[in-house]
């Protein structure tokens, strides 16, 4: 092709050097009209084969092959054609090459000398001079927070034991970033503070919720959260576990302690870890003095002293990851919505999408882009989750139709209960073989052997309590019904089915 190609621009120069000017006829217009339309039509089958490459389809490459051909073929017939511009086929000819080329330099590692800040944000800031303003805010955190020894010691930590847990976070926190990040830039808290305190409370997982009942990717606790407008929304479901939502109350927290702190953000942080009202009695009684000062560290507890500083250290390699060694993935995370073709649930989509691109699969990501919704829980077809465009790609490839998607079927209704077969009671065999006989009476005479007692079906309880980690749906399973019906006879409301230990549930309808 680059042979042909140098052919073509050889020609292409003769021919627009001999152009004709004058008004061409009908029949040449048509005829040029024909061209571009065909242009455009080989255009289009490209990007799609890009896209089909992109996901591992085999089709693609051929798909590119046959387009790039036909746009060749559309040049060669421009260049006999009176009328038709060559230098405007062999633009687009040019730029669908150039975006094969970028498709393969984004495919390999960048190891350009760029400043660290970038890294972060370049995945969805279309203006330059936006892009300036936001790594301006991200220097600003810089100076906002002391770097001492008590943070390096945190970076420490992130770089050493805990830098599984800080990519993890980081690759989650890119999924939802489009949700959560706009909630701090309008409260103009700098993005590098959010990234710290979800990696810290939450590792970016929207339905982490503690023992001490903080819930949802920033860690609210109820009380807290309902002040901030989080809570439940009408439909059973719990905000906090929003990470756009929680992101908003979250950055008002914030900037309601920093008002009443001296815009520090470090007693923000004891205040956001040690509660606010431990914080605001530290500071007035210090008379404004700074966290690290001792009289001010000491009066707050070693949870909290051990949060501030590795929520700053987690927020400082999110800005300078090159300076210490580290190199965050790169995560494709094009917000588009997936609309269901069949019925499926999480799991179900989890199994078919596989984890090409991403080491531990989409689950996580599918999960904290729809906290509505249980993994387990079967969603009609037609339901429209939120996705990535990757997510999307693969579960039109893998999840609507073929083996895969009949395996991902068939592994989420398996019942482990169906593998037990239901007999009789079974006798205990002796070392030769003989069945034991049963003790009876004070001598320890042998009785005679017991016949074993006819089969009898089990019968099926009336009601049933709710062990803790059990869901609806894996109840349901237990039990042979329908989730949906379930959930009916005992009011439950969905999407979510919540339920809770120790609830009493009716069991009208199940088979056992």
């Amino acid at each position: 092709m680059p042979q042909m190609f140098r052919s073509i621009l050889a020609v292409a120069a003769l021919a627009a050097i001999s152009s004709n000017a004058a008004a061409l006829s009908r029949r040449d217009q048509t005829s040029v009209d024909a061209l571009n339309q065909r242009m455009q039509a080989a255009e289009a089958r490209y990007r799609d084969a890009m896209v089909m490459i992109g996901n591992a389809d085999p089709v693609g490459q051929k798909q590119s092959d046959a387009a790039l051909e036909d746009m060749e073929d559309v040049i060669t017939d421009c260049m006999k054609q009176r009328g038709c511009s060559v230098p405007t086929m062999l633009t687009t000819y040019k730029r669908l090459l150039k975006l094969n080329a970028d498709a393969e330099a984004d495919a390999s590692e960048d190891d350009a000398d760029e400043d660290d800040h970038s890294s972060p944000l370049a995945a969805d800031v279309p203006e330059a001079a936006r892009a300036a303003h936001l790594l301006a805010d991200d220097h600003r955190f810089d100076k906002m927070v002391q770097f001492n020894p008590a943070v390096q010691a945190g970076i420490r930590r992130w770089l050493t034991d805990m830098r599984g847990p800080l990519i993890s976070s980081y690759e989650n926190y890119q999924y939802m970033r489009h949700l959560m990040w706009p909630q701090y830039e309008r409260a103009g808290l700098p993005e590098a503070l959010l990234f710290g305190i979800m990696a810290k409370e939450s590792n970016g997982k929207v339905h982490s919720t503690s023992r001490a009942g903080a819930a949802g990717p920033m860690q609210f606790m109820y009380a807290t959260g309902h002040r901030f407008g989080l809570g439940d929304d009408g439909t059973g479901f719990d905000t906090r576990y929003d990470p756009r939502s929680s992101a908003q109350a979250s950055a008002a927290y914030l900037n309601e302690r920093m008002g009443q702190l001296n815009r520090s953000i470090e007693l923000a942080l004891a205040a956001y870890n040690g509660g606010e009202g431990r914080a605001l009695r530290v500071y007035q009684g210090s008379g404004g003095r700074n966290f690290w000062e001792a009289d001010v560290y000491n009066q707050f507890p070693s949870e909290t002293q051990d949060y501030v500083p590795m929520v700053i250290a987690a927020a400082w390699l999110f800005l300078h990851p090159k300076e210490y060694g580290l190199s965050f993935p790169k995560v494709d995370a094009k917000p588009t919505p997936l609309r269901l073709s069949q019925p499926s649930s999480i799991y179900q989509l989890t199994i078919c999408l596989g984890n090409r691109g991403e080491r531990d699969g989409y689950m996580r990501a599918l999960r904290n882009l729809n906290p509505r919704y249980q993994a387990e829980s079967s969603l009609p077809a037609g339901t429209t989750l939120n996705a990535t465009s990757k997510i999307v790609g693969l579960y039109n490839r893998w999840c609507t139709s073929g083996k895969r998607a009949e395996l991902a079927r068939t592994l989420v209704m398996s019942n482990a209960n169906s593998a037990i077969v239901r007999m009789g009671p079974v006798s205990t065999v002796g070392l030769n073989g003989a069945a034991l006989e049963a003790e009876a009476g004070s001598g320890g005479a042998a009785s005679q052997p017991v016949k074993p007692a006819k089969s009898q079906p089990p019968r099926r309880p009336r009601d049933y309590r709710v062990q803790r980690g059990e869901t609806l749906t894996a109840i349901a399973q237990k039990f042979q019904c329908d989730t949906g019906d379930l959930a009916k006879v005992n009011r439950i409301k969905g999407p979510r089915f919540a339920i809770r230990p120790g609830q009493k549930l009716k069991l009208d309808g199940c088979s056992e």
